[in-house]
């Protein structure tokens, strides 16, 4: 039978995703020189690294939980072939080709270089600040039960024992764990599931949950994310990945502003920020203790300014919770979910990005 439709005809002329795939086309391009240095020129054929970079825009504007269900999905949404240059008839790639891809663009630190020609694209455009800034941290849940945080021992990595079976020796698939009244801590306590996430809780009025901390960093002119990180959830991530975040900016002569809530209000946060050339305009925490800024910093217009327009990170924080569907992160070890956070963050701007091309046009 002779086809004469094409996706590209069914998908509206004025839908915003013609935008958005115009931007990701543009950073793709820009990518091509270390796409050209990952596969070798034979063999056998693969899926192209933009097909699985384009599939990861489309998985986090969908809010695509599994990357099964995304090629499940892709068999039959015709916007999908259409955005990753699919014929109507074709079918899906298999699942495990992200499985199989993964380790190499790890090791080519792929979402790095996307995230930054992202943010390449919005300073072209002039949409980005380069004075005044915002920093924060959230937590995402990590991919792991608690019922996995066992205690450490070192003649059994895995943490299994005898009171892990069900008394004749055999281990349920999902036994019962109290651990209620017990101290748990992560100096004593390892996941078998997940190593590398921790026990954290966000307040005395929370459970602990094994989490991984996002970090943001963002200017003032149009709210877009300038730097993304993803660290262990520590007591003090977020104030180190702050710093770490700061230094990778380019150095200026002009005064710059970072804002910050009152977790940051240390005196130690304020003279790293000082020593990078950042006014800090945190929020001042003066329960039961003194702030490490006074009337000197608080007493200016701009700190008003920055601790009002401060509170926009939440913004592609709840973006990344609820229309990422990244609430839990969506593997194992930090390495692979700091390169997912990586692309999360990246889509969230080209959104904003093609929201504010349509507001200048």
């Amino acid at each position: 039978m002779l086809l004469s439709t094409s996706p590209d005809t069914l998908i509206p002329r004025d839908h915003p995703i013609r935008k958005i795939r115009a931007v990701v086309d543009v950073v793709l391009a820009e990518l091509d020189g270390e796409f050209d240095a990952m596969y070798a020129t034979s063999g056998r054929r693969s899926v192209p690294p933009e097909a699985l970079l384009k599939a990861t825009v489309l998985m986090a504007m969908y809010s695509m939980r599994s990357e099964r269900a995304f090629c499940e999905r892709l068999n039959y949404d015709m916007l999908f072939k259409w955005f990753l240059d699919m014929p109507i008839d074709a079918r899906s790639f298999d699942p495990t080709t992200f499985t199989k891809n993964r380790q190499r663009l790890l090791e080519a630190e792929i979402a790095d270089r996307f995230f930054a020609a992202v943010v390449k694209q919005a300073q072209l455009r002039r949409y980005m600040s380069s004075d005044h800034f915002s920093v924060d941290g959230t937590l995402l849940q990590a991919w792991a039960s608690n019922k996995s945080f066992k205690p450490n021992r070192p003649d059994n990595t895995d943490g299994d024992g005898p009171e892990d079976s069900d008394g004749n020796g055999f281990k349920p698939r999902n036994a019962e764990v109290d651990f209620k009244g017990q101290k748990r801590s992560n100096k004593t306590h390892t996941s078998t599931t997940d190593p590398e996430a921790m026990l954290y809780r966000k307040s005395n009025n929370t459970a602990a949950e094994l989490s991984y901390m996002g970090h943001l960093l963002i200017e003032h002119r149009s709210g877009l994310i300038v730097d993304a990180d993803l660290t262990q959830a520590t007591g003090f991530a977020e104030r180190a990945c702050a710093i770490d975040m700061l230094a990778r900016l380019p150095a200026s002569n002009r005064r710059r502003t970072i804002a910050a809530d009152k977790n940051y209000d240390t005196r130690q946060f304020v003279a790293d920020a000082r020593e990078h050339g950042f006014t800090p305009h945190v929020a001042q925490h003066n329960k039961g203790r003194r702030s490490a800024i006074d009337g000197r910093t608080t007493r200016h217009g701009g700190y008003a300014v920055s601790q009002r327009i401060r509170k926009r990170v939440e913004e592609p924080f709840g973006w990344v919770k609820t229309v990422g569907a990244g609430r839990k992160v969506r593997y194992k070890g930090q390495e692979r979910n700091r390169a997912w956070f990586k692309m999360e963050t990246a889509v969230y701007n080209i959104i904003r990005i093609c929201s504010l091309d349509t507001a200048t046009a």
